[in-house]
């Protein structure tokens, strides 16, 4: 079994003024809890996805769109379990949160960092370590720079053995991204999906096998706006 640790935690809570209303205000207030990632830890648990709440839905659909501009910030570590849960995590027994062709489940999340790569086991819901060094030089092309300036970048690897079809793992890949792309927006953040990067490079640097195909590529964080 593999240890699971949680390292380089910072928390931080909002205070408030002594009065009993601000008090009550306090402790109710989010604690954010940064994890940095930076491949010290072979496995980093995820804590328990929040399941409720949030933007109403159509107004994430409304106010969806593509990001291109990020601050160099951080994202708490309550965010990135919501994120991932979203994207393709499990929200019943053996079912994900996206549909998938015959319900194949051939899609799977591999997520990179400034200091290293992680793959997302959703049974466990943690993310395991597979590179530790930057590879986001891979991932640029075009001079598509602002990867280097967002916190995370999600690839949805495709395991083409067990899907239905390549077309089926391409529609599928779609709706991950789009789950990304409407809790990017209820959290505040910013997302833009790219298929602009060095395939084969990724490919070794994340150990993929050969019936692995890396579809879609989805730059997340802070927006600067």
């Amino acid at each position: 079994m593999r240890n699971v640790l949680l390292i380089g935690i910072a928390i931080f809570a909002f205070t408030g003024c002594s009065s009993p209303k601000n008090e009550k205000a306090s402790q109710e207030s989010k604690v954010l809890e940064y994890v940095d990632f930076n491949g010290a830890a072979e496995e980093i648990a995820l804590p328990t996805p929040d399941k409720e709440g949030g933007m109403a839905l159509l107004e994430a659909v409304n106010k969806r769109k593509s990001t291109k501009e990020f601050k160099t910030e951080k994202l708490d570590i309550q965010t990135i379990s919501n994120l991932f849960w979203v994207a393709n995590g499990f929200n019943r027994e053996d079912k994900r949160t996206v549909p998938t062709a015959q319900n194949k489940q051939e899609l799977e999340l591999y997520v990179v960092f400034k200091d290293a790569a992680y793959f997302y086991d959703a049974k466990e819901h943690s993310l395991v370590l597979v590179a530790k060094n930057d590879i986001r030089p891979d991932l640029i092309l075009y001079n598509q720079t602002y990867v280097n300036d967002a916190f995370l970048n999600i690839l949805i690897v495709a395991d083409l053995e067990l899907a239905a079809s390549r077309d089926a793992a391409l529609m599928d890949a779609g709706f991950i991204g789009q789950n990304i792309y409407l809790y990017s927006v209820s959290a505040d953040l910013g997302a833009v999906a790219r298929v602009s990067f060095n395939a084969d490079a990724l490919k070794e640097d994340l150990k993929l096998k050969e019936n692995q195909e890396i579809l879609l590529n989805l730059t997340v964080g802070v927006p600067n706006n």
